[in-house]
């Protein structure tokens, strides 16, 4: 972009794109277009002439005569006086660039999953419960999110997977930022398990015998560092994020569970869309 100068003028070249021109628009142009003046010429008297153009000169009646009605942009604008000569204008993609952006597109449809092609991954149906209470309708092996690799594959429903999206976009990637590379993964502690909350006998079926929940316990960056639950929470930059990730995974998900909640979540987040109370437990 051109800037003005200090006294406020204004650049000498527009960097507008040249309006494409249509039949009416070039023989406006060409009405516009001023006569060409001819170098001033002296004469062996010491007077002063004006040679008038010579036939050759595209004048206006003779630009008017040779335009075709539909003239291309940039040839127009080689010929008229009023046009730009050359436009600023991005160039074309090539046919490479754009065959290989379609052969990505595919790719990631054909390894879409809930119907997003930013949860990649691969589906697995029904999963049954080898205890009362456990199981999955329509599960899926989740093996990314919005370009996120998952470290172990998770086994969840596509409920959870949606608000594990959410979280991503709208949380983990602009509040890691530029941290350690940015990020690269997330490291999945647990997904689908059947069994008791906590382990606990006797307690009721978790949500992750059913599908709804995922423990995350670190998210890798590109450096090949970590920010871990367990060493960084309560300390520094990095335990600042992960409280901001973790106060931002209320809303998408029903269940946050972190550090401060128990014994049990010391070393990992666990997220679940527990779908038996309408509000959001966050602790």
């Amino acid at each position: 972009m051109l800037l003005a100068s200090p006294l406020g003028a204004a650049p000498e070249t527009s960097l507008r794109p040249v309006e494409r021109p249509t039949q009416w628009t070039v023989q406006r142009a060409v009405q516009k277009a001023p006569e060409p003046v001819a170098p001033p010429v002296v004469a062996g008297n010491g007077t002063v002439q004006r040679k008038a153009p010579s036939s050759g000169t595209n004048s206006g009646a003779t630009l008017g005569t040779n335009l075709p009605p539909a003239l291309p942009a940039l040839a127009f604008a080689a010929r008229s006086p009023q046009a730009i000569g050359n436009s600023l204008r991005p160039l074309r993609r090539s046919q490479a660039v754009i065959e290989k952006a379609l052969a990505l597109r595919k790719q990631r449809q054909r390894g879409a999953v809930c119907g997003d092609p930013e949860l990649q991954g691969t589906p697995v149906g029904t999963v049954p419960g080898r205890i009362n209470g456990c199981g999955i309708t329509d599960a899926i092996k989740l093996r990314s999110v919005s370009g996120l690799s998952l470290s172990t594959r998770a086994t969840i429903d596509c409920t959870t997977a949606r608000a594990l999206k959410t979280w991503v976009d709208t949380a983990v990637k602009p509040t890691v930022g530029s941290t350690g590379g940015g990020v690269k993964g997330l490291r999945v502690a647990a997904s689908y398990a059947c069994r008791a909350r906590n382990n606990q006998p006797g307690a009721k079926i978790s949500e992750h015998g059913k599908g709804r929940a995922i423990d995350i316990s670190a998210i890798q960056l590109r450096d090949g560092s970590e920010i871990s639950v367990l060493r960084d929470w309560g300390g520094g930059s990095r335990g600042r994020i992960l409280r901001s990730l973790h106060s931002d995974a209320c809303g998408p998900f029903g269940t946050v569970l972190g550090p401060e909640s128990d014994r049990f979540h010391q070393d990992h987040f666990h997220f679940d869309t527990a779908r038996y109370r309408a509000a959001t437990y966050c602790r």
